[in-house]
């Protein structure tokens, strides 16, 4: 029997725990075993392609996790250390499932999964993840590890490294070789843009990388591979500014999300980065033949209003989703979308199997750059376009009572009430500004995103609203 329980470790689109008191071998291989069950087998899987990050739990991890799905004739490929979208293009390229052992950007303690079908479709609590949570839940309290499924002739489990492949598609991509000599700091945080970045940026291509932290090492000595958190990107923005490089790039632990710093050391917000890469996406569709408005973009609903701007702009067609990359993969693939992005600096790309990579968003960016003598700062100018919050987050007890607070507040300002995703409250009047307000799905928390048409407004809106957030009942 175990003490374990899967609910506390299986999240809404991955699993993350604590090693090994929620993530050990056993959980590992009975997650594999589950996996093989559930998703491989029957829908007819040719097999599972395995990778981790750097952190010192990854091979005996995905080892285990392997061996699960290996036991029901389940043929798996290990690809050994990769970033997320490394492994997701194994997926797509040599078309299997896949799972990917990282935690992202969580303290050193922690590991996780990402799982992923062939072509890195992914799985998430609603397309299978559960079900592979509550098999695995049963083998443990049972001691066991085939379940209702089993195989008389374990598969082979082989090794293969794609790093090269991987670098050479992406580079294939974005063109950079035609572009002006770029210096660009990049900041690996520890993580797995340390392995992949030297891969992707090297010889042949007019950049010169001046390396931070490339050291792979699941304990972060320098600083959380977090570059979400202002004070995770200082070392970036000092090096850019003291090596007078043309830009900076920041990757998170597993380097799947991509934060950019202009030549100023100022942070460019991920929605103009968003709006920069829609529209060269957008630019190559009609280059290709491609009418602008049979072109789809994606973009979720806390994007700045200059992404749908943008995308108006350029004639093609914006597709309004709900925050998390299950959502945006969703709409991606039902519009044909060529490109979408995310505020957290997720950006997805049809050409890369509609899943996430941040290394090929900044391809775009160095490409873009390379094209103009202007700095990047200049480049991005003309998609900040207002004046935004962040994300805040607040501990509330009765989330339904603060939000409905803030409803009536809005209403009373003229404001029009949309429900998509949590609430979203947006003023059209002048002075305009829109909020969202989205109940967290793990913790007691709102989290708000205010913008406005200036500072001063979106201020003053963002304090009321905290206010009455904060407000006790």
């Amino acid at each position: 029997m175990t003490a374990v329980r899967l609910a506390d470790v299986v999240k809404a689109y991955d699993v993350r725990g604590l090693v090994p008191a929620q993530l050990d071998t056993r959980v590992a291989g009975a997650l594999g075993s589950a996996f093989a069950q559930v998703i491989a087998i029957p829908e007819g899987e040719d097999g599972v392609v395995v990778g981790h990050d750097m952190r010192e739990s990854g091979p005996e991890l995905a080892a285990a996790f392997a061996a699960g799905v290996a036991s029901h004739g389940v043929p798996v490929t290990m690809i050994g250390l990769s970033s997320t979208d490394q492994l997701y293009f194994a997926s797509g390229s040599l078309g299997r499932a896949g799972a990917m052992f990282t935690a992202s950007h969580n303290p050193a303690q922690y590991n996780g999964i990402k799982l992923c079908r062939r072509g890195a479709r992914p799985v998430g609590q609603d397309s299978g993840l559960a079900e592979v949570r509550d098999l695995a839940q049963w083998l443990l309290d049972r001691g066991a590890l085939h379940g209702p499924l089993t195989s008389a002739a374990p598969a082979q489990i082989d090794a293969t490294d794609v790093l090269a492949d991987y670098a050479a598609y992406l580079r294939g991509l974005v063109d950079l070789s035609g572009g002006r000599p770029l210096r660009v700091v990049v900041d690996a945080g520890n993580g797995m843009a340390g392995h992949t970045v030297p891969a992707v940026l090297g010889e042949g291509l007019p950049v010169e990388v001046l390396p931070l932290y490339f050291e792979l090492d699941g304990t972060f000595p320098n600083h959380e591979a977090n570059p979400l958190e202002p004070e995770n990107l200082r070392d970036l923005q000092a090096a850019v500014v003291e090596q007078g490089a043309d830009l900076g790039l920041a990757f998170d632990g597993d380097a799947d999300r991509c934060f950019v710093v202009d030549e100023q050391g100022r942070p460019v917000s991920p929605s103009a980065i968003t709006a920069l890469v829609a529209t060269r996406e957008v630019g190559k569709s009609v280059a290709a033949g491609t009418p602008a408005d049979q072109v789809a973009v994606v973009h979720n609903l806390i994007c700045s209003r200059a992404v749908p701007e943008t995308i108006e702009e350029l004639g093609a067609r914006g597709v309004r989703t709900r925050v998390g990359h299950s959502f945006i993969k969703a709409q991606m693939a039902e519009h044909e979308a060529v490109f979408g992005g995310e505020h957290s600096a997720h950006y997805y790309f049809r050409d890369f199997w509609y899943a996430d990579t941040g290394m090929l968003a900044a391809l775009h960016v160095l490409a873009a750059l390379g094209e103009q003598e202007e700095p990047l700062s200049a480049l991005v100018a003309g998609f900040e376009r207002y004046a935004a919050s962040g994300e805040i987050n607040s501990v509330v007890v009765d989330a339904g009572s603060a939000t409905e607070r803030v409803r009536a507040w809005a209403l009373e300002q003229g404001a029009v009430a949309d429900g998509l995703d949590g609430l979203t409250l947006t003023r059209e009047e002048t002075p305009m500004w829109w909020l969202s307000l989205r109940p967290s799905n793990t913790e007691p928390l709102l989290r708000l995103n205010v913008e406005a048409a200036d500072q001063a407004t979106m201020e003053q809106v963002r304090d009321h609203v905290l206010t009455l957030v904060r407000q006790e009942d």
